[in-house]
């Protein structure tokens, strides 16, 4: 029992440490209105395991603090709490969708991290931008949730090929 645990905390931990670094390195492209980060691609491995939920969540938190302590994510603190908890949001229902299939696939599954961070960071930036949640929200939900969808096809991928290649057992601590 204490072999699994250890195994789904390192998991997490390696998770958590390959999303913020993803995230820091392509940081041009991480932070912003219109933003596409390539870790987001991990949002689906809570598919697999519910470590992963700790593991993509600590990865955004991570990497929104570190945004906000070298000015690199212009939404600052307010983005470490709200985008964090979109991470947390989306990867429960990620998890909770990824039984349904199609092709064999978790599509249902990219759902989440796409409409719960286009509702949370579109939120944020239209606040930011001009003050008040007004129709400006739905072109910054936009651009966020057109950001998001390259990424999370990769991570719908990602699951399936760990699947065939039977490598989900790294990720779900057994």
């Amino acid at each position: 029992m204490q072999n699994r645990t250890l195994r789904q905390l390192t998991a997490a931990g390696v998770i958590a440490a390959a999303y913020a670094a993803l995230s820091l390195v392509l940081a041009p492209i991480t932070f912003g209105p219109v933003q596409c980060r390539i870790s987001e691609a991990l949002t689906l491995l809570p598919v697999i395991s519910p470590a992963a939920i700790w593991g993509v969540t600590l990865g955004c938190a991570v990497t929104n603090g570190v945004g906000a302590a070298t000015g690199a994510n212009f939404l600052g603190l307010v983005d470490l709490l709200v985008g964090t908890a979109a991470t947390l949001l989306a990867a429960v229902a990620t998890r909770l969708l990824g039984k349904i299939r199609f092709g064999g696939l978790p599509w249902l599954s990219a759902l989440p991290p796409i409409l719960f961070n286009a509702v949370a960071i579109g939120g944020e930036w239209c606040y930011a931008m001009t003050g008040s949640i007004n129709g400006a929200f739905w072109v910054f939900a936009g651009q966020i949730a057109l950001g998001q969808l390259p990424p999370c096809l990769l991570g719908v991928w990602l699951v399936g090929l760990l699947e065939r290649r039977s490598l989900q057992t790294i990720i779900e601590g057994k």
